[in-house]
């Protein structure tokens, strides 16, 4: 078997005082767009994963956050057709601001029992599971 790239991302379910998660629409224009998941993205040069989250949902929704307040929830792993992903997912309750798209994409508050209603890459609907046993 070949040898796939190895892709590290991060991801985060912010979750809500109503115990809802945020998901967040790939845009036209991008791999898999059109499908749900959960806010995050790649890692840059020498970043840990919680620095690189804390980045990455001040550019794409516009709040910060503390390391203090993200908690490592589960990962997960899975080989697409030209690299493996691996992705640990993070909850977060708290942070400052308001949660607003800044990337142009569709934002949506689900109840983790509902999540497997709006289509997802594969390496997110593993860790819907984790979600609904914390949350439900």
């Amino acid at each position: 078997m070949a040898h796939l790239k190895l892709t590290l991302v991060v991801a985060c379910a912010l979750i809500d005082a109503d115990n809802r998660v945020l998901i967040a629409q790939r845009p036209e224009g991008k791999q898999l767009a059109g499908l749900w998941e959960f806010p995050g993205g790649k890692f840059e040069a020498g970043e840990r994963p919680e620095e690189a989250l804390i980045r990455e949902l001040r550019e794409e929704l516009g709040i910060v956050t503390q390391e203090a307040c993200l908690a490592p929830l589960t990962f997960a792993s899975h080989a697409y057709e030209s690299f493996h992903l691996l992705m640990p997912l993070y909850i977060c309750r708290r942070w400052q601001g308001e949660v607003i798209s800044k990337e142009g994409q569709a934002l949506k508050w689900v109840r983790a029992n509902r999540l497997r209603d709006y289509p997802m890459p594969p390496a997110d609907i593993p860790l819907i599971p984790p979600l609904i046993d914390l949350l439900m």
